[in-house]
This record gives structure tokens, sequence and C-alpha cells, in this order.
């Protein structure tokens, strides 16, 4: 399955201090996504923009909106598709077909594997 992940979203899901280092807590969160079987696909914006490329997850780097960038990344991937978000406006864009997952669903995955 391709996995597109909204990676702002996910790592302001948990309050665990993020803020503090946007970059870091995103380089965080693709080695864990490296981790995963899916084809990953991640989509980064603002500070965590310049952030290094993991190998096994595919980095999307938004220069605008990156709810925008996960639509368009969204409408070229082949199916399956999941996509993991919070961000109803964001939902109502994506594709027909698409499956969406909460970044809890993600987490919890991830959290399994460790």
């Amino acid at each position: 399955m391709n996995l597109l992940v909204d990676v702002a979203n996910v790592v302001g899901s948990r309050p665990d201090g993020w803020w503090r280092d946007r970059a870091g807590a995103t380089s965080r969160l693709l080695d864990r996504l490296a981790l995963l079987d899916d084809e990953v696909v991640a989509v980064v914006e603002g500070r965590a923009r310049d952030v290094a490329e993991v190998p096994g997850v595919r980095l999307v780097r938004a220069t605008g909106s990156g709810d925008d960038a996960l639509v368009a990344e969204a409408a070229g991937l082949p199916g399956p598709l999941g996509v993991v978000t919070a961000d109803r406006g964001l939902r109502a864009r994506l594709p027909a077909g698409a499956t969406v997952h909460g970044p809890g669903w993600l987490l919890d995955r991830l959290d399994a594997l460790a």
C-alpha cells in the first residue's frame, strides 16, 4: 500500500515538546516511518522542510501549503492509498477511494515496531 503522511499533523498530535524543535521531531518521525513495509511518502512543510532524506521514505518538500502538496501527491499515487491526517478539510479534498487514518493509528503502528 502507498502511505501518504501529513507529517506536520502527525508530529503535532502528541504534546511531546515538538514545538521547540520542529525539524528534530520531523526527523525522528521519518526515521520511524522508514521501518514500515509500506511505500511511504511524507509531506513536510515550513521549518521542517530542510530535514535530511531518510532511506525508505520519499520526501515531498511543500513549497507552499502542505495540504496542497498532499492533495497533489494523492492524485498521482496508484492505489491502494492510505493517507494519515486528522485534518478534516484535507480529508474532503482527497481522491475517492483513499483510506484515511488518524495520527493515532500510525503512531500505534510505529510504537508496535519499537
